[in-house]
């Protein structure tokens, strides 16, 4: 019987899927070992030409190839592609700790009848140490009951939620951390912030959302403000501190570019 699939997206990830591929194994072992059946890895792959599928295979995963289908499709590809009724969904880059592996067995052995699913607190780990203020805490569900949850949102920005029909409600947080992988400098992460940037504002220009001079000012500095003085980035250091001004870069991008899709082109002077 797979008791539980877990579940993972990727494209040349060689950097980052090594300790996710060990954990997700780890975590299999510890769920046969108390006789709660075996469990899969499958991993759905979007062109790869590092060597991120012979880790996936040397690993035993089974290996889905897909073209990519954004976020959110190609995150509930993998989850229909799973054969066990619960799924843990992960990223890349994100390898479960042992305190968080430890919490999924203890839940996968003491289930609730009307349990859909299970959320995790997801860490950005940086040079060594986690970011314990910034960005935290970052609540994520993603040990899910099959049958009760799917991805939603506007890309790039996912997430699972409830089905509407699902047959279960209950969602409960477990202890631990899902270790987040996401960058190393944050040079790295202004880029990606780019083309999260652009991914985000196509989606909401779709959806009929629309920017403003006035959000192009205030939302940076709101975003910047909440890290620093809600969240206290200031008490995880310089990290800290580029961590909240990476956030307001990310908003400023965003609403650039929102705001020149909804602005149409002049036409020329004469």
């Amino acid at each position: 019987m797979t008791s539980l699939s877990i579940a993972i997206v990727c494209k040349n990830n060689e950097r980052t899927i090594g300790p996710v591929l060990d954990a997700a194994r780890a975590l299999l072992g510890e769920l046969e070992q108390a006789g709660l059946g075996s469990g899969e890895i499958v991993a759905v792959d979007s062109g790869s030409t590092d060597r991120t599928i012979e880790m996936l295979q040397g690993a035993g995963a089974r290996v889905v190839h897909s073209p990519w289908l954004g976020h959110v499709r190609t995150k509930q590809l993998a989850m229909d592609e799973s054969r066990g009724p619960w799924v843990l969904a992960l990223d890349s880059d994100e390898p479960p700790q042992p305190d968080l592996r430890a919490s999924i067995v203890r839940a996968m052995r003491a289930l609730p009848p009307d349990a859909a699913g299970y959320r995790v607190n997801r860490k950005i780990h940086y040079r060594g140490r986690y970011l314990e203020h910034a960005w935290q805490p970052e609540w994520r569900l993603r040990l899910v009951r099959k049958d009760c949850c799917a991805w939603t949102g506007a890309d790039p920005h996912d997430r699972i939620d409830l089905r509407p029909d699902a047959p279960a409600r209950l969602v409960l947080d477990l202890a631990g951390t899902l270790r987040h992988d996401s960058f190393e400098t944050f040079a790295e992460h202004l880029a990606k912030q780019v083309a999260h940037s652009r991914t985000s504002a196509a989606s909401l220009h779709a959806l009929g959302v629309r920017s403003s001079y006035w959000k192009l000012v205030s939302s940076p500095a709101g975003a910047f403000l909440k890290q620093i003085i809600v969240k206290s980035a200031w008490r995880d250091g310089v990290a800290g501190w580029l961590a909240a001004g990476s956030t307001a870069a990310g908003a400023l991008m965003k609403h650039m570019m929102l705001l020149e899709l909804g602005s149409p082109a002049r036409p020329p002077k004469d």
